[in-house]
C-alpha cells in the first residue's frame, strides 16, 4: 500500500535478518513470544509498520515498512539496540545479538518489472 508524507509517496519494506551471538538456538518458547512482542513495540514507538516477523531458534527475520527519511542502517541498529536494552532490562535470561545483519528492500514491484518499466521508457523517445 502506498503511504506518503507531506512531500512524498513511498512503499519501501526491507527484509531483515539478524542472528543471536554466538548462533545459540535459544530463541525458542518464551523467548520467542518476548521478542515478537518487543519488536511490535519498537516499531510502534519509531512510526514503522511491521508487516511480519518470523523469530527462528537461531536467526530472526524482520519486514518493517518505513519511511523514507529512515535509512535501513538506522532501523537494524533501532531494533537490535533497543530489543536487546528492552528484553535483558525486563528478564533474568540474557538477548545478545551478532553486529552482522543481512536487508534487502523490498516494494510492490519485483527488480525485473522495475528494469522492465525504464527500459520501456527510454524507448519511447526513440
Amino acid at each position: 500500500m502506498v503511504k506518503s508524507t507531506r512531500h512524498a509517496k513511498y512503499e519501501l519494506y526491507y527484509h531483515i535478518v539478524f542472528v543471536p551471538k554466538y548462533r545459540r538456538s535459544h530463541l525458542t518458547g518464551k523467548t520467542k513470544e518476548r521478542l515478537e512482542t518487543i519488536f511490535a513495540e519498537i516499531c510502534e514507538d519509531k512510526g514503522l509498520e511491521l508487516a511480519e516477523s518470523e523469530v527462528m531458534p537461531d536467526h530472526v527475520h524482520l519486514f518493517i515498512g518505513s519511511p523514507p527519511k529512515n535509512a535501513p542502517s538506522l532501523i537494524v541498529n533501532w531494533v537490535k539496540g533497543i530489543s536487546a536494552r528492552k528484553y535483558n532490562q525486563r528478564y533474568d535470561d540474557r538477548v545478545k545479538w551478532t553486529r552482522s545483519y543481512y536487508v534487502g528492500t523490498a516494494g510492490s514491484a519485483s527488480k525485473g518489472a522495475v528494469e522492465q518499466y525504464i527500459t520501456e521508457q527510454g524507448g519511447s523517445d526513440a
